[in-house]
């Protein structure tokens, strides 16, 4: 096979020093565990690839992939490292030895390529918040190739933060360890879930730097370069079919291949022969008719994809069309997080400041991005055609697989009732006015008996209670970000002047503050007593509901136990009991940036098996005392956070983590 040697590092440069490769090529192919996969890169046969490796910031237009060279790390090493995400290429093992690791350092850092790996950057452009950003591509990633598995598979391997590309623009490059170990896990965490996703094999990180400011705020720090190796069938997206989009006319911002109908036609045909090959097969004599089968089916995907996120409560954060899968894959994590307090509006990412990407826009900000889809395929696609398509299918589609799940985690295994869906609507609005833990009230709904007597009923409206939010908590989540003069001022100017308003806030964001401000001022007239009376009259009134709806399931029922049985079966492998919570994963982040990966590794092993009780705390537990003490001892120090179970809602603390 070709080995393909990418540049070493430059005498001088940042990734030049001991413990960096020769050249990420040299000293001959891989050894025993990674010499095994076989390498067969049918995208770079089948796509247009521009053959320099040129890897200065340029337009790339008629193609799309462009040959690239990682760059070496200094000292690389493991953080850690998905056995199952791995198996997919045929590496398994029971146990990994040092030398697996030293040898999975070396080549997934990019410090040394493997025989038949051909290393390249995809070229797309996107819709970023709306607005069409024009040539964007892989400014951090680079396909390696495609490995065929051992049980037919085959498999694009991808290095996220391996270096200079044409699509790095302004950037580096790089990533670095704390986005990557974020990437890491909630890849591998999502995939347990249930949830269609990417995968991640490895992280690894090194003594190589650069320099970012997190919080834009203008304190920028050294972190360390860190890359993870990204498995999938494909990486392309929707955006990959944005290349050829002529001049935008509200950003002026055009494709790098317009009027290439010729390659959008490539495209259409590698992507369907190979991610959908039995639509090519049924409608191989008619294109028109193959393309709008393709779009149906990559329209209920996504329907569905976003109502399994919905179930999970999780939040992407950056839902551009260069963001989504052509495949109805959950693709690139950045400032994602799933939902602690339920709340319809949570925004999980701190730069979206106009709310575009809230948990509850979700589904039709995915429907958005779809119409995007359906514009960048025409002439192949007439618009007619896939206009209807959208409107027919993502809706119904989307409702349909969201109640159904819903059911699941609400143990509605037998009936299918209209009522269902105001159950299901009546429970959110319970869980958001009470302020409770989305991931844990459902967990706790497994133990809630139709024949609980009044002593029960109540121990089980404590548990409940103990997942909603505090007072401290919602004192923090309510606290008004604006300075009243600042709010009266912006008031008065909304009145006055509507267009200058226009050009510095939004009626959204003014209308939110004055509802915090309200609510604020609700809090400090209640006490703490006032506050758990309310909430377990709020949830007494729910479970009447919920009790009324499991009756019916059991009428006409012999053996209840049995159904009881199947009942908590299906809602304890629908309800997870662990997720990927910022805390967690913070906790994680901190760790290895002090040099200790085991906590990386710990959760990791927690998140394959999500359902299961896998720590020796047995319980969803109340942690309002653990939080107040947190919170007043201030240092948040990691032995503290360590403390906490890995199934509780979140401590104080964690309250101030921002992700953008």
């Amino acid at each position: 096979m070709q080995h393909l040697a990418a540049s070493s590092a430059r005498p001088g440069s940042p990734e030049h020093g001991a413990g960096a490769a020769a050249g990420p090529g040299a000293g001959g192919g891989a050894g025993g565990w990674l010499g095994a996969l076989r390498f067969d890169n049918l995208a770079l046969r089948s796509l247009p690839v521009e053959p320099s490796e040129d890897s200065a910031p340029r337009a790339v237009p008629g193609a799309c992939f462009c040959r690239v060279r990682p760059t070496p790390l200094r000292n690389p090493r493991l953080v850690a490292m998905s056995l199952p995400a791995l198996a997919l290429l045929g590496l398994e093992a029971a146990e990994v030895e040092e030398r697996e690791e030293a040898e999975a350092a070396l080549y997934f850092s990019g410090n040394r390529l493997l025989p038949g790996s051909e290393p390249a950057a995809h070229c797309y452009c996107g819709h970023q918040f709306g607005s069409f950003a024009g040539q964007l591509g892989d400014g951090a990633a680079m396909y390696l190739g495609e490995v065929l598995g051992p049980r037919g598979g085959r498999w694009e391997m991808q290095l996220k933060g391996a270096g200079l590309t044409p699509f790095s623009r302004q950037a580096d490059g790089r990533k670095v360890l704390r986005s990557s170990i974020r990437e890491f896990l909630c890849s591998e965490a999502m995939f347990h879930l249930g949830i269609p996703t990417t995968r991640a094999g490895t992280c690894v990180t090194s003594d190589s730097e650069v320099v970012r400011d997190i919080f834009y705020d203008g304190n920028p720090k050294k972190e360390k370069c860190t890359v993870v190796l990204r498995i999938a069938s494909t990486f392309l997206r929707f955006g990959s079919f944005e290349i050829f989009k002529p001049t935008d006319e509200y950003t002026g911002r055009k494709g790098p291949s317009v009027n290439r109908n010729d390659i959008r036609i490539q495209m259409l045909d590698y992507v369907i022969g190979t991610f959908y090959p039995e639509i090519q097969v049924a409608y191989s004599d008619n294109n028109i008719q193959r393309n709008a089968a393709f779009f149906k089916e990559i329209t209920k995907r996504t329907a569905r994809l976003v109502a399994e996120w919905q179930c999970v409560g999780f939040c992407h954060g950056v839902l551009n069309t260069d963001n989504m899968s052509i495949v109805g894959l959950t693709i690139d994590y950045g400032p994602f997080g799933f939902m602690d307090r339920y709340d319809p509006e949570h925004i999980c990412n701190g730069s979206d400041n106009t709310g575009r990407y809230a948990y509850n826009k979700q589904p039709e900000i995915c429907k958005w991005n779809l119409g995007k889809l359906a514009e960048a395929l025409v002439p192949e696609l007439p618009l007619e055609i896939s206009e209807l398509i959208l409107e027919e299918e993502y809706d119904a589609e989307f409702e349909k697989h969201y109640l159904q799940k819903m059911r699941k985690k609400l143990g509605l295994i037998r009936l299918e009732l209209e009522e269902d869906n105001k159950l299901v609507s009546e429970l959110l609005e319970t869980m958001h006015l009470t302020g409770g833990d989305f991931t844990n009230i459902f967990y706790l709904l497994s133990s809630f008996s139709v024949d609980f007597d009044p002593s029960r009923l109540e121990d089980f409206l404590e548990k409940l209670a103990s997942q909603c939010a505090s007072m401290e908590e919602l004192k923090v989540a309510f606290k008004p970000q604006m300075d009243p003069r600042q709010l009266s001022m912006m008031l008065m100017l909304a009145q006055s002047n509507p267009q200058l308003f226009a050009l510095i806030g939004t009626k959204a964001n003014i209308n939110k503050e004055l509802e915090r401000i309200e609510q604020f001022t609700k809090l400090l007239q209640l006490t703490a007593a006032d506050l758990l009376s309310r909430n377990k009259r709020h949830w007494t009134e729910w479970l009447e509901k919920y009790k009324t709806r499991l009756q019916k399931e059991i009428e006409g029922i012999s053996d209840v136990d049995a159904w009881n049985t199947d009942r908590v079966k299906v809602m304890n492998s629908n309800n997870p009991k662990y997720i990927l919570r910022n805390y967690i994963a913070q906790n994680a982040i901190e760790a290895a940036e002090n040099g200790d990966f085991s906590e990386v590794r710990n959760v990791l092993k927690l998140l394959e098996n999500p359902f299961q009780e896998t720590e020796s705390s047995t319980e969803v537990k109340g942690d309002t005392e653990e939080e107040e003490a947190t919170a007043a001892a201030a240092a948040c120090a990691q032995a503290t956070r360590s403390r906490l179970p890995y199934c509780s809602k979140p401590p104080l603390w964690a309250s101030k983590l921002c992700v953008t």
